[in-house]
């Protein structure tokens, strides 16, 4: 069975007969990679993973990584996405924030939201290998956002802090960030090891792709 690592591949492989930039094409299978392997493991669906439906999957799919559309279509169930407030209120801030509000941004918004849900630092739950990579995803798809983020606060504080000022709430009560003594929380490293590490370069067959997103 392929593992997470493999089924990147397979997909970023699936990008080059399309006109997406490898940029995006990467950031997009590590999503997609590391829901199914969450999939794979007994939580929840790939669908239910980067919060789209199928048919936002299969559109993406369909422009990205053309030549795994028809594994994606066979492989995953139809379930509906169901939001709660807080991830709504994510995608809201998202929205108002994104640099073209194209189709891709309108993707990317709803699984970062999702996947902002998960217990990680946010570049590890999106399957990028550093959070400088998260930092280029911002700068290219949320321009203004990542221009507000000028402390270079951690992303995923970051969010939920524009969440809760968007909500009227007060996230903390220290003056200055500098004088809080929760500073590292917020703006400490975010080391580790990417959840998609040491990927390896073969070329996994179709077949192998639907047997690891067949856990819908």
């Amino acid at each position: 069975m392929m593992k997470a690592d493999e089924l990147y591949g397979w997909l970023v492989d699936s990008c080059a007969s399309s006109a997406c930039d490898p940029f995006d094409c990467h950031v997009v299978g590590a999503i997609l990679a590391i829901a199914a392997a969450e999939a794979q493991a007994g939580g929840r669906s790939l669908l239910e993973g980067v919060g789209l439906s199928k048919s936002e999957l299969l559109a993406l799919a369909g422009e990205m990584f053309p030549a795994a559309c028809a594994v994606l279509d066979r492989a995953v169930g139809d379930r509906p996405v169901v939001l709660d407030v807080e991830e709504q209120s994510v995608r809201d801030i998202l929205s108002m924030y994104c640099s073209r509000g194209d189709a891709l941004e309108q993707r990317l918004i709803a699984m970062i939201a999702r996947r902002c849900q998960a217990p990680h630092h946010l570049w590890q739950d999106l399957g990028l290998r550093d959070r400088g990579e998260l930092s280029a995803l911002m700068r290219r798809h949320f321009a203004p956002l990542a221009e507000k983020n000028r402390g270079d606060m951690k992303w995923k504080k970051f969010l939920y802090r524009m969440v809760c000022g968007a909500e009227g709430f007060t996230l903390c009560t220290s003056p200055v960030c500098s004088e809080c003594d929760d500073f590292q929380v917020c703006f400490g490293a975010e080391d580790g090891e990417s959840r998609l590490a040491r990927l390896r370069n073969g070329t996994p067959s179709a077949d192998q792709a639907g047997q690891l997103m067949a856990a819908e």
